[in-house]
C-alpha cells in the first residue's frame, strides 16, 4: 500500500516510524512548504518530497495519505485527497470544529473512500484492557469516568510564529490539543458500558466547564492552558476532565473508571488499581502485565516523549480495513465524538451554562 504524508512537522516523524514497522506499507512521499525541511525528511525516510499536496497526490497516486498538518489545516488537504479517491488517515483532532469534520465525512462518503482518525490511546494495551472490562459490565452501572492530563509546556512551545495556542490553527488549548486523547478514551470506555446507547451515539449527555490561562502569556497564547469540566453520562453517571499545560513539571496522564462492580485506575501505561467484586481468572495476569512503572512519560512535558507503537497499531487497523473493503473501526464518525465534547466544554466555559450535546 502506497502512503504519503501531508505536513512535515514533529508528528510526521512518528508517522514515518509507525509506517516503517508495517511490512505491507511503503512511504512514497511527503510534502511541506519548506524545501530544506522537506529534502531532509525525504532523505531520512527514503521517499520523495513535494512543496504542494495536490501536485504530490497527482504525481505519486498514493493509496492513502496521513495528515500531520496543524489541526485547523486538516480540512483543505483532506478534501484534496478525498476528491482524488485517496483514503485519508488524519491526526487528532480530525478538525477543530464538528462542522468542518462533517464536511470531511460527507466528502469521503460521497466518493466512497475511508476517512480514519488517529487516536493511538485506543490501541494502548492497558486502556484496551479497561475497555474490555467496561464492555463486559464489570464496573456495573458506571458511576465515574475521569481523565486527568496534568501536563506542562514551556514558553518556547507557544513561541512567536508557532501555530500552537492560536484559535485559527489549534482551535483551542490544553483541552483540544493535549487532552483530546483523554477525552476520546473516556467517552470510548464509558460508552462500552452502556448497552442502551447506540454505538454511533456520543455517551456524554451534557457538560459544564471552566477554562483559564494561568501559566503562559496572552501575547502568544489565545486559548486556555487550564480546563476543568464535569460531564453527565447518558447512564446518569458522572465524568470529569482535567486538561492543562500549566502544571510544571508535568505529571503522568491518569484515568479512573468505576462503579458498584469495581474500579480501574491507570497512570499512563500502568494499572495502579484493578479491583472488582467478582474476580476473573485473568485479573492477576492483567495486574502483573501492567503493574510496573510506566515506560514513558507520555508527553507530560515533552510532546515527542510518546510510544509510537500505538500509532503503528492505529495505522495497521486502518490499512487492514481498507484491504478488506470494510469500514475502519476508528472512522470519521468516531473521531468526531471527542471534538463534539470539547466544543460543548468551550461553549459552557464562555456562557457559564450547562451545555447539552446534540445527538
Amino acid at each position: 500500500m502506497r502512503v504519503a504524508i501531508i505536513g512535515i512537522g514533529a508528528i510526521a516523524e512518528i508517522h514515518a516510524r509507525a509506517l516503517a514497522d508495517i511490512p505491507s506499507v511503503e512511504l512514497v512521499s511527503a510534502c511541506c512548504r519548506t524545501e530544506e525541511k522537506g529534502l531532509c525528511f525525504a532523505e531520512q525516510h527514503a521517499c520523495s518530497w513535494y512543496p504542494d499536496p495536490a501536485r504530490m497526490i497527482r504525481r505519486e497516486k498514493p493509496d492513502v495519505v496521513t495528515i500531520a498538518t496543524p489541526s485547523g489545516a486538516h480540512l483543505d488537504v483532506a478534501l484534496k485527497a478525498i476528491r482524488k479517491g485517496v483514503h485519508v488517515l488524519c491526526e487528532k483532532p480530525l478538525e477543530i470544529t464538528t462542522r468542518r469534520i462533517d464536511r470531511m465525512i460527507k466528502a469521503a462518503d460521497k466518493v466512497g473512500v475511508s476517512l480514519g482518525a488517529i487516536f493511538p490511546q485506543r490501541f494502548n494495551p492497558v486502556l484496551q484492557a479497561v475497555y474490555t472490562a467496561s464492555a463486559a459490565g464489570r464496573f456495573g452501572d458506571l458511576a465515574v469516568a475521569s481523565s486527568a492530563v496534568p501536563w506542562w509546556r514551556d514558553d518556547s512551545y507557544y513561541g512567536d510564529g508557532r501555530w500552537q495556542g492560536t484559535l485559527a490553527l489549534d482551535g483551542g488549548g490544553a483541552l483540544m490539543n493535549q487532552s483530546i486523547h483523554g477525552v476520546d478514551a473516556l467517552q470510548w470506555i464509558a460508552g462500552a458500558s452502556m448497552s442502551h446507547v447506540p454505538p454511533s451515539a456520543n455517551p456524554i449527555e451534557s457538560v459544564a466547564a471552566f477554562t483559564a490561562l494561568k501559566s503562559h502569556s496572552p501575547e502568544y497564547v489565545e486559548v486556555e492552558d487550564t480546563c476543568l469540566a464535569v460531564l453527565k453520562l447518558k447512564n446518569g453517571g458522572l465524568g470529569q476532565l482535567l486538561a492543562t499545560t500549566s502544571l510544571f513539571p508535568g505529571q503522568l496522564r491518569r484515568f479512573i473508571f468505576g462503579g458498584r462492580g469495581g474500579t480501574a485506575e491507570i497512570e499512563e501505561e500502568q494499572i495502579v488499581n484493578w479491583q472488582f467484586q467478582e474476580s476473573h481468572s485473568d485479573d492477576d495476569a492483567i495486574r502483573s502485565r501492567f503493574g510496573g512503572a510506566s515506560g514513558t512519560s507520555g508527553g507530560a512535558a515533552d510532546p515527542m516523549a510518546i510510544n509510537y507503537s500505538c500509532h503503528t497499531r492505529n495505522f495497521s487497523e486502518f490499512f487492514d480495513a481498507i484491504s478488506a473493503g470494510i469500514k475502519p473501526k476508528l472512522d470519521g464518525h468516531e473521531g468526531r465524538k471527542a471534538v463534539a465534547i470539547i466544543e460543548a466544554c468551550y461553549k459552557s466555559a464562555s456562557t457559564g451554562k450547562v451545555i447539552k450535546l446534540a445527538d
